[in-house]
């Protein structure tokens, strides 16, 4: 059923939600956005939801004056971010809830549509070369090729704004960075997310970091390991986040030359 725009009912930093038919929207992008990349997501959420992940169905793909589009399964209810923020949730009931929703993400067996995350990091480098210094670019790729094994499914930007609250249960938007890794890459994104670059963009700092920790406890609870042993694993892979959030906009440039110092050091370490 061909829908029509309507209004908006959401938006992020590179597109729009708008209501398109009954039960179904449209997230149209934003002018510019490279159309191989909203295919790209498309495809992951195509084989994600296939998978059983708690994602929404993909219903077709669209372009409206030139706008890429994806139309979605309309999912209802408010973001986990909405609710964290108005005081509804406190940080525990949030890392509660993005600890149980990963769970199920990583208990997904990974189609093989989604990139493993060597793949991953090689693609992003390639499309922003020289984002980065050659020996960090050639350095981070050496480092993931040194990590243990893993096949598993990762949302890959695990953050309450990509959490809707439905009547169902939480559900994952924004498959853009699903990637196959350990688990340990996952949180060391939700960390990454919560703890270094989300503080600065809010009024109160204190917030995402305990949400961060929260969810950090409640996943380790949940499988079975101590704070310790996970803290460990995921430390592993904050270097690689890091390079990710450095090869995007985000982050002060006091922030992104702290975090390029990080992920140096790292790298040093492990030669």
């Amino acid at each position: 059923m061909r829908g029509s725009l309507g209004e908006k009912i959401g938006e992020g930093a590179h597109s729009e939600v708008h209501a398109w038919a009954p039960g179904q929207v449209v997230k149209l992008f934003r002018p510019g956005f490279p159309q191989v990349l909203c295919w790209w997501e498309a495809r992951m959420t195509r084989a994600v939801f296939a998978a059983g992940a708690p994602a929404p169905e993909v219903l077709d793909e669209v372009t409206l004056e030139g706008r890429c589009g994806i139309v979605l399964q309309r999912l209802d209810g408010p973001t986990l971010l909405q609710l964290s923020r108005s005081g509804a949730m406190t940080p525990a009931q949030v890392g509660s809830t993005l600890a149980t929703l990963c769970m199920d993400v990583h208990r997904t067996a990974p189609p093989p549509e989604v990139p493993r995350l060597y793949e991953r990091m090689e693609g992003n480098l390639r499309r922003c070369d020289g984002g980065l210094p050659p020996s960090v670019a050639t350095g981070i790729l050496a480092h993931i090729g040194r990590l243990p094994p893993g096949d598993g499914l990762c949302h890959g930007d695990v953050h309450p704004s990509n959490v809707i609250m439905t009547a169902a249960g939480p559900r994952f938007i924004d498959w853009i960075g699903a990637t196959r890794a350990p688990a340990a890459f996952d949180l060391a994104c939700c960390h990454v997310l919560h703890a270094e670059l989300a503080p600065e963009m809010v009024a109160d700092p204190e917030r995402p970091r305990a949400n961060d920790a929260a969810t950090q406890a409640e996943y380790a609870r949940l499988a079975g390991l101590s704070p310790a042993a996970l803290a460990t694993a995921v430390a592993s892979y904050l270097p690689v986040v890091r390079v990710f959030a450095l090869l995007g906009p985000a982050g002060s440039p006091a922030l992104r030359e702290g975090m390029l110092s990080q992920v140096e050091a790292a790298l040093r370490a492990g030669d």
